[in-house]
């Protein structure tokens, strides 16, 4: 082999183990870069509820705080969340705010309309 060609074939393995590192890299930090997302709510904003008992699921991946309407509820590792409220009759606000480590923070808000039967109108 020429010197042309070994030198050819070292600056381009350098090159590929360099964008390796980088693309690597990327996705390691990928959490660090994006931070903490409330996704995967079961609830539609706007939606009318017929039964005053809700159970609220949902995913804030990477969040190490997660309140609902300002308590504090828990996460497991996955970030996965889990909680029953009580609706009253009428407009109902949820107000789901998750924060991470580096402090970033996520929030999302839905109205729900509570029209139980028995209810007086």
């Amino acid at each position: 082999m020429n010197q042309d060609a070994k030198k050819i074939l070292k600056i381009s393995l350098t090159s590929i183990l360099f964008i390796f590192i980088i693309v690597y890299a990327f996705f390691i930090s990928k959490d660090l870069i994006f931070g903490v997302k409330i996704k995967n709510v079961n609830i539609k904003d706007g939606a009318k509820m017929t039964d005053s008992v809700l159970e609220i699921k949902g995913n804030a991946k990477n969040a190490i705080n997660l309140t609902l309407n300002g308590r504090e509820i828990s996460i497991d590792q996955q970030g996965n969340f889990d909680e029953t409220i009580v609706l009253l009759p009428g407009y109902n606000v949820i107000d789901i705010k998750a924060r991470d480590k580096f402090g970033h923070r996520d929030e999302k808000n839905f109205r729900l309309i509570g029209e139980f039967a028995g209810e007086a109108k």
